[in-house]
Parts: structure tokens; C-alpha cells; sequence
């Protein structure tokens, strides 16, 4: 069966031809080389000297063209990439949270293939090829769950997730009445716990994503970043997948997004997003209170509406997040950034909160969040009133 013929029959049954997604997934980038991907930049944020794998995780096509990738790096076992104790379980590690960020990877196989019903960012969080991120930012909710480090997971089992993507948009079927998603497809959430920017600097699990999204007529790939990767401008998404870039003001930027590309390099990434053929949103992600931040917000937000020219303004939307922080991960903190926690941590300010998978954190008490929430949507509403907010919790 030609290659052709096997996309058809794909389309029909929710699958896909693996091999044939790598192949067509970025052809210029197959041609030209992955300029960024092989340059300085991507070379400082990531140093891998050390990459720990599942033998399955190994062994697959993925985790070769991987680890072929990164030739210097040491090669290290393991049965489980959820546990490997020298890492997660060491509390000696915190002080070198940002170093194994950059010098260690861990290679697994993605076990749960469920997708799960959200309704604020999207519709559906499908199930991530990555979990954790190069990159350090001092909010971020995914190390809770892995102690005193949080190097970067890679899931090899490309294939098997494509698959249950392709039989859940089968069985789900056109959407038939908009909502604050999407008004016409199903939004599926692809990077809930990493970031698919960074992820395209190690593998092609991000363009095999964006590329198998093409063929889905009915839905749509999001996730949010705060990395501008210029090779992913080459996927030709077509539409199907909607990039969020995540904004702060800058000064709390500098301080706790750490590793991240700079905001106002964020902002200006998102003409050159949208004419490479993705949908553009914003996050304005975490709204963190401290004095000042309602004029550092408007600031903010005056800068987006001077540079983003009409055509982004006009398909723009963002989601509006207030900070949730947890204890451990302050504990966690206070170990390589406490000045980060001097804005995190407001106990005068925050109140417990149980999460869905139980754990507990802490956010804004009610009427301080409600205030803020508003006070954000009214600088919005004078300083950028083209960008609709779509939720803002």
C-alpha cells in the first residue's frame, strides 16, 4: 500500500502510519537541517551528559534517534522513569535543580493512554509525549510529584499515543455547538506537563504531533510555551494547532522564569507563529500579586497592543491565571531560589486548596483573587481591548 493509501485508511479508523508521520512531519527541516534545534541556544539550555532509560524506551525508534542525538552522553538503566532514587528521592539534589535541568534526560514509555475531559484551557487533555522541562520556572506544578529533581521526561511510545488520539477524535465526532474552547473543533491539550517547544529541541515528538493534527478535520492541537523555537515555524500546522505563548511582565519574568525565553521576544514571535500557519492565544500566566503588579500588568499589556499587528490582534485570545503554589515545592525552592519565594510564598495572602489529583496547594484567598481578577480584566479591557479572554481563574 502506497503511502497515500495508508493516510486514507488512517483517516478512516482514527490511526496513522507512524513512519509516514516522521517523514512528512517537516520536510524543509528533513532538507535544511534543524538550524535552532543544532545551534548555540539550544546547546546551553541543554547539555545532556547523562540520560537514564527504560529498556523498552531504549530500545524503540524513538529513544535510538534520541540517544544517537546526544553521542557523549552516559547511558544509564532503568526500570521505571518515575523512580529513580539518586534523583528523585535525594534531597542533596535541590541545589542542583537547574543543573540536572540541563545535563540529565530520562527516556520512558508513556503507561496511561487516557484522555481526559478539561474544559477551561481545552477540551481534551490528551495524553503528553514529555513530562517535566529543560527549563526552571519557580511556580511550575510538575516537579511536586518528583521530589528534589525534575529533570525532563521523553516518551518513546510515539505511536501508541498518535493512536489513542486518532480513536478518541473518531469516536467523538464533529463538535456541534461552540464553547469558550473552540468554536468549531475539539481543542486537545498535547503538553499539560512540559512544554513542546523545548521538547523539539531533543525530538521530532512535537512535528509528529502537529503533523497528525492536520488530518484531524475535527479537532485541534494547544499547548502553552514560554520558548520561541524558530524550527517549529517550518511544521506547517495548518491551522490545526493553536500555540499559546505565555506572558508575564517582564520583571517578574527575570526572576522566576528561569531558563525561558524573554517576554517581549514572546510577543514578537507571535506574527511570525501566525504566519507560519498556527493559531496564536496568549496566557497571562500566573498573575502573581506583589506591590506594583497592576502597573506592571498594564505596561504589559500597552507594549502587546504597540507591536502585535492587526492580523494576530484580530484571532487573539488568553486565558487569565492566577498563581497556585504548593508547600513542598516551596520547601523545594528555598533550596536554589528562596528569592523567588519572597513573591510565591504570601501566607497573608493565600489560603489552602486541594487539587484534583489531592494534592495540597495553596492560591489566593477568595476575595483577594476575585479583586485581582478583575482588576486584570479592566487593564485589559483599556490597554488591549481586541484580546478576548476566554476564561480567567
Amino acid at each position: 500500500m502506497g503511502r497515500r493509501a495508508r493516510e486514507t485508511a488512517g483517516e478512516a479508523e482514527g490511526l496513522f502510519d507512524v513512519a509516514d508521520l516522521v517523514a512528512a512531519a517537516a520536510p524543509a527541516a528533513a532538507e535544511e537541517g534543524r538550524a535552532f534545534r543544532d545551534g548555540p541556544e539550544a546547546a546551553r539550555l541543554l547539555r545532556v551528559a547523562e540520560i537514564h532509560a527504560e529498556p523498552a524506551a531504549a530500545a524503540s525508534w524513538r529513544g535510538r534517534q534520541i540517544i544517537a542525538r546526544f553521542p557523549g552522553a552516559r547511558l544509564v538503566g532503568t526500570d521505571s522513569h518515575w523512580r529513580i532514587p539518586h534523583l528523585h528521592g535525594n534531597g542533596g539534589n535541590v541545589e542542583r535543580w537547574v543543573r540536572i535541568k540541563s545535563e540529565t534526560l530520562v527516556l520512558g514509555e508513556r503507561a496511561s493512554l487516557t484522555v481526559r475531559p478539561n474544559g477551561r484551557s481545552a477540551d481534551w487533555i490528551a495524553p503528553g509525549l514529555s513530562n517535566g522541562c529543560a527549563m526552571a520556572c519557580a511556580y511550575c506544578y510538575v516537579p511536586r510529584r518528583k521530589g528534589f529533581a525534575n529533570p525532563l521526561t521523553v516518551f518513546t511510545n510515539v505511536e501508541r499515543v498518535l493512536g489513542a488520539l486518532g480513536r478518541h477524535i473518531a469516536a467523538t465526532g464533529p463538535k456541534r455547538e461552540p464553547n469558550q474552547c473552540d468554536e468549531k473543533a475539539w481543542v486537545y491539550d498535547i503538553g499539560e506537563n512540559g512544554d513542546c517547544s523545548v521538547d523539539d529541541l531533543i525530538s521530532d515528538n512535537t512535528a509528529d504531533l502537529v503533523h497528525a493534527f492536520r488530518h484531524w478535520p475535527t479537532a485541534k492541537a494547544s499547548f502553552a510555551t514560554k520558548f520561541v523555537n524558530p524550527d517549529l515555524l517550518r511544521l506547517d500546522p495548518r491551522g490545526r494547532t493553536r500555540i499559546r505563548f505565555s506572558l508575564m511582565p517582564p520583571e517578574d519574568s527575570r526572576l522566576l522564569d528561569i531558563r525561558t525565553s524573554p517576554v517581549p521576544a514572546r510577543v514578537r514571535a507571535a506574527a511570525d507563529f501566525l504566519d507560519a500557519g498556527y493559531e496564536v492565544h496568549f496566557n497571562l500566566s500566573p498573575v502573581v500579586i506583589r506591590p506594583g503588579w497592576r502597573e506592571a500588568w498594564g505596561e504589559l499589556l500597552q507594549r502587546m497592543d504597540d507591536v502585535l499587528p492587526r492580523r494576530v490582534k484580530e484571532q487573539a485570545a488568553a486565558e487569565v491565571i492566577m498563581l497556585t503554589h504548593n508547600e513542598d515545592l516551596h520547601g523545594v525552592n528555598l533550596g536554589w531560589h528562596p528569592r523567588a519565594e519572597e513573591l510565591l510564598w504570601q501566607p497573608g495572602l493565600q489560603q489552602p486548596k486541594r487539587s484534583e489529583n489531592g494534592a495540597l496547594n495553596v492560591r489566593y484567598r477568595t476575595a483577594v483573587k476575585r479583586e485581582a481578577v478583575e482588576a486584570l480584566t479592566a487593564l485589559i479591557g483599556a490597554r488591549a481591548p481586541w484580546l478576548r479572554v476566554r476564561y480567567a481563574f
